[in-house]
């Protein structure tokens, strides 16, 4: 059975509910027959995953006829032990699972961050990952690989859908509504179910554009 394996941070993980990742979305949309095996995990950038040894059981798995599918960078730009630098040791990083996954005959796939839902006034979206976006567009390009640019497409679907409806996608709570958070919450960078969904499609609309990578879909 040919496996999608998936890594990345919070806004890829299957996730507590309300909270869920793109990655937990993903399997209504394969192929009969294509298993996925998400091991996003929150909090990692592609320094953390790799040096926690979290890569690990995916290296071991993977085989040829799979698919990996590698989204990092909302935590390699926070500024402590997670933090790589986008013109050396992110896309350095990024390389180790791609060629780990080549190794190991399987489809490396790179994605730019998803978007955060930060509006400085309804037609205007703040960019928030600064160079990490390029930095994996770059690679994508010199390594001849497919890639999924979920910066730009999350940001298409947020300036159409405007700040209200796409507040929908996000974690909404009211005060009191979730043990968790007494105080309610009103989140920009993590999705609910609904949201994981409608960003998993355009994951899906861009990897139907690679004949490699449309085989393990849905039609």
């Amino acid at each position: 059975m040919p496996t999608i394996w998936i890594i990345g941070d919070s806004t890829v993980e299957d996730n507590k509910p309300p909270f869920r990742g793109w990655g937990w979305a993903l399997p209504e949309f394969v192929r009969e027959g294509v298993a996925v095996k998400n091991h996003a995990l929150s909090g990692r950038s592609s320094r953390s995953f790799w040096e926690e040894k979290l890569f690990e059981p995916v290296a071991a798995g993977m085989q040829a006829g799979d698919m990996l599918l590698i989204q990092f960078g909302h935590n390699d730009e926070k500024d402590d032990e997670r933090h790589t630098d986008p013109d050396s040791t992110y896309p350095e990083h990024l390389m180790r699972y791609v060629n780990a996954a080549r190794e190991k005959g399987a489809l490396p796939v790179l994605l730019t961050s998803v978007s955060r839902r930060f509006f400085s006034e309804p037609t205007s979206l703040m960019y928030t990952h600064g160079e990490y976006p390029r930095a994996v567009r770059e690679l994508a390009k010199k390594e001849k690989l497919p890639l999924c640019d979920l910066e730009a497409d999350s940001r298409k679907l947020y300036l159409s859908l405007g700040p209200d409806k796409t507040a929908e996608l996000f974690v909404r709570l009211a005060p009191g509504e979730n043990p968790d958070f007494p105080d309610g919450h009103d989140d920009k960078t993590h999705f609910n179910a609904y949201g994981a969904k409608e960003i998993v499609k355009l994951i899906v609309n861009e990897l139907k554009q690679y004949p490699q990578c449309a085989a393990y879909l849905k039609d």
